[in-house]
């Protein structure tokens, strides 16, 4: 008897999986097999999560702190997260707008999934990081893909906010610095994408995950703290992922008016129960206890994205956006495709996975951003990785038809 089929629903059949871990997959498969990848693909921090932090997760579990949690998280934590959040902005806010949830990822699902309704639409200017709009779809909203330019670094300019306006549109989602170009958006940029909110009565979803990670001195406004009134109709995305290095911990959070973040707590409620006792401890002494970590990891992101920078920008054929934040480099290679042609490469998709192929860097297609024509590197990783795949990238657009001997 033939088994049962079992039949997949239709958000299932729309929903693309992540490129930028599917590319890692792909060079982690490489590596095992032998074969010497540098992978720069996936935004995750290579430094350890601090001592410290991981001192306060095992002392949480020694002390029994292994059982359930408020669904919101521990007070403790939401707590840290509001007096961090009004320290370093400025703008009170209280335990109760927080959330804390299972990693940022998780923090945007349920945002999403707490305000959108069916048809509902969201702009999410492109370059956009790989989840938002597969998140957007799953709630059966629409998200509107608003193409941005080299030219202006990428930014989001008020005009094109306005043009993509429709009687559907609920939200805009707004991420700085940015993933997947590391731009910054300066105070007076997003000041006047807030008027457009404020004037088609918008929702914001603010995703501040890199927040802390910025260069040359520069800060990275929060965007509540543009205009008044603007906190009550924005949500900030944020967590310990980037700014602590603690990819595997999985703690997000989300800072919303109060009856949202009521919601939120009852959905997750639903979800999860709760985040992950040990790691909301672990976060709780990443919050409130020594800071330096975070400059000294700043700073060394900072000397990456000069040498990261300085050696793309010498390549011919490759542009690049002011990089202001984060821990990537979002480049143009229109030029390159133009000459890989007679090779049979012809997208950034192909062109990643030549580099892949045949010398033996992972890099992300840029088509995958809604930004076909690019590709996105992170420079997480140690200089002499850097150097040795910036060597091997240059060497592919001077012949991306030879491979690495």
């Amino acid at each position: 008897m033939e088994p049962a089929r079992l039949k997949l629903a239709g958000r299932m059949a729309a929903l693309e999986p992540s490129a930028t871990l599917a590319m890692a997959a792909r060079a982690g498969a490489l590596k095992a097999a032998g074969c010497d990848v540098i992978d720069l693909s996936v935004g995750e921090p290579d430094f350890p999560t601090p001592a410290h932090v991981c001192r306060a997760g095992q002392e949480a579990i020694a002390a029994g702190f292994t059982k359930y949690t408020p669904a919101a998280g521990i007070p403790a934590l939401r707590k840290a997260v509001a007096d961090d959040y009004t320290r370093r902005t400025g703008l009170a806010v209280t335990p109760a707008q927080v959330v804390v949830s299972s990693g940022a990822k998780h923090a945007l699902h349920n945002v999403f999934t707490a305000l959108l309704d069916e048809g509902d639409e969201v702009v999410v200017p492109a370059p956009y990081w790989v989840s938002y709009a597969e998140l957007v779809k799953l709630t059966g909203a629409r998200p509107v893909l608003v193409e941005t330019s080299i030219d202006d670094d990428f930014k989001l300019r008020p005009e094109a906010l306005r043009a993509a306006l429709s009687p559907r549109t609920r939200m805009l989602l707004v991420c700085s610095p940015s993933n997947p170009t590391g731009v910054v958006y300066q105070p007076a940029e997003l000041a006047a994408l807030a008027d457009v909110a404020i004037e088609a009565d918008l929702a914001v979803v603010a995703d501040e995950i890199y927040d802390q990670l910025v260069f040359d001195g520069r800060k990275s406004p929060s965007f509540p703290t543009l205009r008044p009134g603007l906190e009550s109709r924005t949500v900030v995305v944020a967590g310990v992922s980037k700014t602590y290095s603690m990819t595997g911990w999985r703690i997000g959070w989300t800072i919303a008016p109060e009856p949202l973040s009521k919601a939120i707590g009852n959905l997750q409620s639903q979800e999860t129960s709760n985040p992950s006792s040990v790691s909301q401890h672990a976060a709780l002494a990443a919050l409130t206890g020594p800071q330096e970590c975070v400059a000294e990891m700043r700073d060394v992101f900072q000397k990456r994205r000069d040498l990261v920078a300085g050696r793309l920008r010498a390549m011919p054929g490759v542009r690049l956006p002011d990089i202001g934040g984060a821990f990537y480099a979002f480049f143009d290679i229109r030029a390159a495709l133009a000459a890989a042609r007679s090779v049979g490469i012809t997208t950034s998709g192909q062109w990643c996975e030549a580099l892949l192929e045949r010398q033996q860097v992972a890099l992300v297609a840029g088509s995958a951003f809604g930004a076909e024509g690019h590709v996105r590197m992170s420079f997480a990783a140690s200089d002499e990785q850097l150097v040795r795949g910036l060597d091997r990238i240059a060497a592919f657009l001077a012949d991306p038809g030879a491979t690495r001997g």
